[in-house]
C-alpha cells in the first residue's frame, strides 16, 4: 500500500505509474502475441478475425470495468481518509459485484455474438474464425474480472507493483501456449483464445493465493465476504457515468468497425493489426491517467486540493514527453513495425499509412487522458461521459463515414486525431472550470494532522 498524501507528487505518481504501465503493456502483449502468431502462422482472414472479435469483446466487458472504476476511486478515497473498514467492505463489494457480471457477460456473449458480427457486416471469409475465437475468449471473462478487480482494489490503496508480478508471468505463459496450441498442435483461433483464457486464469488465482499470505489488507475469502449496498450505490454514482462512457465508446468502436468492413479483407487486417501499436501507444496516458486518478482520490479524501493540482501539472508533462517519443518511433518505423505481424505487402502497406497520420498526434490523446484521471479521481464523471461521447458520436463516427465516402479507407484514419483534439479542448476547459473540486463522495474519519 501507498499513502499518496504525502511526499513528492511527481516522484510519487511516476512510481505509482511505472509498474502500472509495465503491466498494461505486458497485458497488451496478450492480444498482440495474439495477433503475431496468428498473422504468422494461419493468415491474414484470422488475423483479421481476431482483430474483429476485439471491439465486441471491448462491448461486453466495457461497462462492467467503467462501474469498477467507481469501486477504486471509493476505495482510494476511502484509504486517503484512513477509514480501512470500509475500504474492506468497497473491495468485497467490487469482487461480488464482478463474479455475477462476469456470468452474465458469457451468457451474453456466446448467445449473441454471430448475430452482432453480421450486424456489422463482417465478411463471410472471416465471421466463423471472429465467433468461434470470440467465444472460446469470452467463456474465460470470470477470470479476467477477477483478476482486473484484483488490480483496480490494490490501485486504490496506492500498490502498482503487485499486479505487475503476476501479469509478466501471465503474458509469458500466454505467449508459450500461444505457440504450442497454434504453431505446433495446429488448434488455430481456438488456441489463441484458449491460450489467453489459461494465462488470465492463472494470474488471478495465483494473485489471489499470494495476497490472501502476503498482503496487508487485501485478503480474498469468500466465507467472509460481505456485500455493502450504501457502498456500491456510492460506487455507481461514480461509475454509471464512466459505464455508460465506456459502453457508447465501444459501440462507437463497433460503428467505425462497420465503415471499415465495407473496404474488405486487407484494409480489416490492416485496421486490426495497426489497432495494436495504437494500444501499445496510449498505454503511457492511460497508466499516468489511472495513477492521477488514485493520486487525486487519496489526497481530494484528505482535502488537499492543491496538492491535486500541482499532481495534474507534473503528470501532464511526463505523459506529454513519453507521447512525443512514442510518436517519432511510430511515424520513422511504421513498415518495421507492422511486419511483425505480417508479411502481406497490402496489410503493411495500409497500416502503415494509418500509423503515421494517427500516431503523428498522439500527444492529443494523452492530455486528454490525463485531464480526464483528475476528473475521474474526483469522482466527476458526468461531464467526461458527455465529452468522450461527443468526441465520438457527433464527430469521429460522422467524419469516418463521410470521409470514406470521398478519401477511401484512409478518410477513416483523420476521424480519429480530430475527435481526440475535440476530447482534449473541451476536457481542459471543464478542468478549468473546477467543478471537479466539489466532487468528492466521502466523508473523512477524525485522524490526527499529517505534514508533508
Amino acid at each position: 500500500m501507498k499513502d499518496l498524501t504525502v511526499g513528492n507528487s511527481s516522484r510519487l505518481i511516476f512510481l505509482f505509474a511505472v509498474p502500472m504501465l509495465i503491466g498494461n503493456v505486458f497485458q497488451q502483449f496478450y492480444n498482440i502475441a495474439d495477433s503475431i502468431i496468428v498473422g504468422k502462422f494461419i493468415g491474414k482472414e484470422a488475423l483479421a478475425a481476431v482483430g474483429a472479435s476485439f471491439p465486441l469483446i471491448f462491448m461486453l466487458i466495457s461497462f462492467v470495468i467503467g462501474v469498477a472504476m467507481g469501486s477504486t476511486v471509493i476505495i482510494a478515497q476511502y484509504f486517503g481518509a484512513k477509514d480501512m473498514r470500509n475500504v474492506k467492505r468497497a473491495m468485497d463489494t467490487l469482487y461480488i459485484f464482478m463474479f455475477f457480471a462476469s456470468l452474465l457477460i458469457t451468457l451474453i456473449g456466446i448467445v449473441f455474438s454471430k448475430l452482432i458480427f453480421k450486424l456489422i457486416n463482417l465478411p463471410p471469409d472471416i465471421l466463423p474464425l471472429a465467433v468461434t475465437y470470440f467465444n472460446v475468449y469470452v467463456a474465460g471473462s470470470i477470470f479476467f474480472f477477477g483478476f482486473n478487480g484484483t488490480s483496480a482494489i490494490l490501485r486504490g490503496l496506492g500498490d502498482s507493483k503487485t499486479p505487475l508480478y503476476f501479469l509478466i508471468i501471465s503474458t509469458v505463459t500466454n505467449i508459450i501456449l500461444a505457440i504450442l496450441f497454434v504453431a505446433v498442435f495446429k488448434w488455430g483461433v481456438t488456441g489463441a483464445a484458449l491460450a489467453t483464457v489459461i494465462s488470465q486464469g492463472g494470474a488471478f488465482i495465483t494473485a489471489v493465493i499470494y495476497l490472501n499470505q502476503y498482503h496487508e489488507v487485501v485478503k480474498f475469502s469468500l466465507k467472509n465476504m460481505e456485500f455493502d449496498w450504501g457502498i456500491f450505490k456510492k460506487s455507481l454514482q461514480i461509475g454509471l457515468p464512466s459505464g455508460f462512457q465506456q459502453t457508447f465508446v465501444a459501440l462507437g468502436m463497433l460503428a467505425v468497425m462497420r465503415i471499415v468492413n465495407d473496404f474488405g479483407t486487407n484494409v480489416i487486417a490492416a485496421y486490426s493489426v495497426a489497432g495494436r501499436i495504437d494500444s501499445l501507444a496510449g498505454m503511457p496516458a492511460m497508466n499516468f491517467g489511472v495513477a492521477l486518478s488514485t493520486f487525486v482520490g487519496q489526497n481530494l479524501g484528505a482535502r488537499k486540493v492543491e496538492r491535486v493540482k500541482a499532481g495534474f501539472r507534473s503528470t501532464l508533462y511526463m505523459s506529454s514527453a513519453l507521447a512525443l517519443f512514442t510518436t517519432l518511433v511510430v511515424v520513422i518505423f511504421p513498415r518495421s513495425l507492422m511486419s511483425l505481424f505480417t508479411t502481406d505487402p497490402a496489410v503493411i502497406e495500409i497500416a502503415s499509412h494509418y500509423l503515421v497520420i494517427v500516431g503523428t498526434f498522439y500527444v492529443f490523446f494523452s492530455t486528454m487522458f490525463v485531464v480526464g484521471g483528475v476528473m475521474r479521481g474526483a469522482g466527476d464523471t458526468l461531464i467526461p461521459m458527455f465529452i468522450t461521447l461527443f468526441s465520438l458520436w457527433i464527430i469521429r463516427i460522422p467524419m469516418a463515414w463521410i470521409f470514406s465516402k470521398h478519401f477511401g479507407y484512409q478518410g477513416i484514419w483523420w476521424s480519429i486525431p480530430v475527435a481526440w483534439f475535440t476530447g482534449m479542448c473541451l476536457s481542459y476547459l471543464y478542468y478549468l472550470k473546477g467543478n471537479w473540486k466539489k466532487k468528492v463522495i466521502i466523508r473523512p474519519v477524525p485522524v490526527a494532522e499529517e505534514t508533508e
